[in-house]
């Protein structure tokens, strides 16, 4: 048509558009209600995906009004098929992003649900992000007629130089994703490397491995290298471990009596100390005949690695306790030095409950 627009042609055409205005309000209104309800579930992907909608639905109605108003005005068909590409265009772009945030959001639940209390593991998030932003700056280029096959010959004969440029990129980002297929290292974790790093793996992206250690300091490991290094994970295939405490009493103990005191103590203390395990069965195990003592080691329960520290301190405390008011004694070391004729004796001052058992010196 190459008529001019009459007043008809552009109220019509303000009543499309209005009444895509009209029901860009009206989705985005029962969407927002739909939130609220979203929200009572215990399942987070609605969230994601109503969220999604509220930035895909308005934004297409109003592209369908201008269409529609488009349609009833006399343009020509160049015109028209330019408006109609860039409605297109627009409403790829705006569909893409919300693709890319939908699916980016429902696989971070996945991965939160999967790697235990710590965050998320980004790699797989920026990676399903670029693919999804990727796969719609195609479809734009097709819907603006260019022709991809050229681009992407371009971009396999690319891809070639830049991946000899980025080997060790490219040997970080295999790396991370082969340790979150394989599960052996997750978000959540506490590794110990043979290197002597260790803390809690806070996340694992593209390049690298955050870990926190105990003092609340980032150690950033790159994953290539935690791939290749000798790693112990306190946290699989269990979350709950043992510890052994080492402690040791006097020759003249009754060890009967000692191993029934102990035994009350570590029940008392996986009873009442936070983050003990009360169903794991402690046991005390003699071991060995030392110097001044008889060893043994005390095996307990604990939910993670760092509540071993808290349980240690108060099994100690309490056990030093009940061992004074039981009269067990725990004797110190016990030392006897001979001195040639002639020698200086330096005075040395011990430290602990049984100094009458000091040493003897002789000249």
């Amino acid at each position: 048509m190459n008529r001019t627009p009459t007043l008809d042609d552009l109220v019509l055409a303000g009543i499309a558009l209005g009444a895509g205005l009209v029901l860009a309000f009206m989705s985005r209104t029962l969407l927002r209600w739909l939130a609220k309800h979203a929200k009572r579930t215990r399942w987070s992907g609605d969230d994601v995906i109503v969220d999604a909608l509220r930035s895909v639905v308005p934004w297409a109605a109003i592209a369908g009004g201008a269409a529609a108003g488009t349609a009833v005005l006399p343009c020509t068909k160049a015109v028209q098929h330019h408006v109609y590409q860039a409605l297109q265009v627009w409403v790829i772009v705006v569909v893409t992003f919300s693709a890319a945030r939908v699916i980016a959001g429902l696989v971070r639940t996945v991965t939160q649900s999967r790697s235990g209390v710590a965050g998320s593991a980004t790699i797989f998030v920026n990676i399903t992000r670029v693919l999804v932003l990727a796969i719609g700056f195609l479809v734009v280029l097709q819907t603006l007629g260019i022709s991809i096959a050229p681009l992407l010959t371009a971009l396999g004969v690319g891809g070639l130089a830049v991946a000899l440029a980025l080997q060790d990129t490219l040997a970080n980002l295999f790396a991370g994703v082969h340790i979150l297929a394989s599960k052996t290292v997750q978000p959540g974790d506490y590794i110990r490397l043979s290197s002597g790093e260790e803390g809690y793996v806070v996340d694992i992206n593209w390049r690298q491995t955050t870990v926190r250690q105990l003092s609340n300091n980032l150690v950033v490991i790159p994953n290539g290298q935690l791939a290749k290094a000798n790693m112990t994970n306190f946290t699989r295939p269990e979350q709950q471990l043992t510890v052994l405490v080492q402690a040791g009493v006097s020759y003249d103990s009754d060890l009967e009596h000692v191993e029934r005191v102990t035994m009350e103590v570590v029940t008392e203390v996986m009873t009442d100390v936070a983050g003990a395990v009360p169903d794991h069965e402690p046991a005390i195990r003699f071991h060995t005949f030392g110097d001044s003592r008889i060893g043994f080691t005390v095996i307990l329960g604990v939910g993670e690695f760092s509540d071993q520290y808290r349980i240690k301190h108060e099994f100690i405390k309490r056990l030093h306790r009940r061992y004074r008011e039981e009269g067990i004694r725990i004797p110190a070391p016990a030392r006897t030095v001979s001195l040639q004729p002639g020698s200086v004796v330096i005075p040395h001052q011990r430290t602990g409950e049984d100094v009458n058992d000091g040493a003897g010196v002789t000249g």
